[in-house]
């Protein structure tokens, strides 16, 4: 019920206010501080996937994976965890899309970097849907093509 109650203020809020830049900037904020990544699933799917996240890492390995964002400069960290994972801390660019999305849902765009914020990628990042977003709670998704079909992963996180 909250989660409705935000998103409808949220679209009161982009149509008394002529635009979602004021929204916009109030979700960057929300985003600032430090996330932890509970749980990777996948909806309308059932059975057991073998999905790499961000080029990177099983989803095993980001279960549990600390996320520290700053809103002021779009810069922040991660480090995955558990058995057989890589624990280094890893360093992106981030930022809300505000252009190409329907009212109130934004595309999250998310571009690794080495540890002085230079893209490793070259111009490539990744395009997540930001679902829904509290102050303690955010969920990310991202449609990819599995057989021929879309096949959606989710990632749940919760504020620290």
């Amino acid at each position: 019920m909250k989660k409705y109650l935000l998103l409808f203020t949220l679209a009161v809020l982009m149509a008394s206010c002529g635009g979602t830049s004021k929204v916009a900037k109030e979700a960057r904020k929300t985003f600032d501080g430090s996330w932890r990544l509970t749980s990777v699933t996948y909806p309308n799917n059932s059975g057991e996937f073998n999905v790499t996240l961000f080029n990177e890492a099983s989803a095993s390995c980001f279960e549990n994976s600390t996320w520290d964002f700053v809103s002021n400069n779009n810069r922040g960290t991660y480090s995955v965890s558990g058995m057989d994972c890589n624990a280094d801390t890893n360093y992106f660019i981030w930022s809300i899309d505000e252009e190409n999305t329907p009212a109130g849902i934004y595309d999250f765009l998310l571009k690794p970097t080495n540890d002085g914020y230079k893209s490793t990628t070259g111009n490539q990042g990744f395009r997540l849907n930001l679902k829904s977003l509290t102050d303690t709670n955010m969920v990310w998704e991202q449609t990819v093509s599995l057989e021929g079909s879309p096949f959606t992963i989710r990632m749940n996180f919760s504020k620290q």
